[in-house]
């Protein structure tokens, strides 16, 4: 089976190696990676992984800031995509930890019975305090997330897809592929294997384009989204900005809504001592392990640059200190306690 996996990137140098044995272990065969404005050696370290056969480098084809949606209309005429039998949209911070059979996508896929695309709902994995950049896997390091059927106040949470050679696809998307359905109704299932609701299937309205309920959806697999990882981090990811969309604001909305940390969920840690050999087995490829040296110094030197700036260690005080739950959950609370 030929799995493919399609995806943009801007300085994600540190974390691509975890992110690509990750991928390698549940079952992904092929990799077409999308690349733009890179400052910290992304795209020397892809360049020298695709110097191996491990992954496929090209620059975003981008004509304006719309990133991912061009090199996604690029990628279906790509010939790794071609020659897939699964495509697999997906960013380099959210890893599909499969809970079925031998844990890789293969598995999945034989759980949910061979449908057209298998969507797969997220779970927010908190920053618990985690302050320090440590060049050391992120799935070992952040082991808390949200209650997984409830993000903030809402009971539908977003989605990624898997999508079968046959679908019958118009064009791919972030969060799902879209079809025409005058064509027909594909088989189409939720992290458990049950066929999605017909509101999100059918785009009903905006909230159901790329979301729908939670509960009960991740029987057979969830996909652990690590969006803030260290402070450290999460301050040079302000500075690079959104890969994927111009004006996109990292700001403390987006940390609070992410940063719930009620829940502990240590079941991927069940790929951590493969993911090191296989990581290790990459790193020992001539080039690739001082590439990846390269990436983590300069990220650092990037996080020690910002923190020069009184803005950026205003920001750092503001996330130290900010509230632990979302607006709507906090709002909750003060009306409970009569605030």
């Amino acid at each position: 089976m030929r799995i493919t996996v399609v995806t943009c990137v801007k300085n994600e140098g540190p974390f691509l190696l975890e992110w690509i044995a990750f991928q390698r272990l549940i079952g992904v065969t092929d990799f077409l990676f999308y690349s733009n404005d890179c400052t910290d050696a992304t795209d020397s370290l892809l360049d020298q992984l695709q110097e191996h056969g491990i992954v496929a480098h090209l620059p975003n084809p981008a004509t304006n800031r719309n990133y991912q949606i061009q090199a996604l209309n690029a990628a279906r005429r790509h010939p790794l995509v071609r020659k897939s039998d699964w495509v697999w949209v997906t960013d380099v911070d959210e890893f599909l930890n499969i809970h079925v059979g031998d844990h890789t996508i293969p598995a999945l896929i034989d759980a949910c019975q061979n449908p057209k695309a298998i969507s797969i709902t997220f779970q927010y994995f908190a920053n618990g305090g985690v302050e320090t950049f440590e060049d050391v896997p992120v799935i070992t390091q952040f082991l808390h997330s949200h209650n997984p059927d409830l993000w903030c106040a809402e009971t539908a949470i977003e989605v990624k897809s898997l999508v079968r050679s046959d679908f019958p696809l118009q064009y791919y998307r972030a969060h799902r592929p879209f079809h025409d359905d005058a064509k027909e109704t594909p088989a189409w299932k939720d992290g458990s294997g049950r066929t999605v609701p017909a509101p999100f299937r059918r785009r009903a309205n905006k909230r159901r384009v790329r979301a729908f309920p939670a509960k009960g959806a991740r029987q057979f697999a969830t996909l652990n989204h690590y969006a803030l990882r260290s402070l450290d981090s999460h301050l040079v990811k302000i500075d690079r900005g959104d890969v994927n969309r111009e004006n996109r604001a990292f700001d403390e909305t987006y940390w609070r809504e992410r940063n719930d940390a009620a829940y502990f969920d240590d079941s991927i840690l069940r790929y951590a001592e493969a993911l090191k050999v296989e990581m290790d087995r990459l790193k020992a490829l001539p080039g690739v392990g001082d590439l990846h040296d390269k990436a983590v110094a300069l990220h650092k030197a990037r996080r020690d640059a910002l923190l020069e700036q009184d803005s950026y260690l205003a920001m750092q005080r503001q996330f130290r200190e900010t509230s632990p739950y979302c607006a709507a959950e906090e709002a909750i609370i003060n009306e409970i306690a009569g605030v």
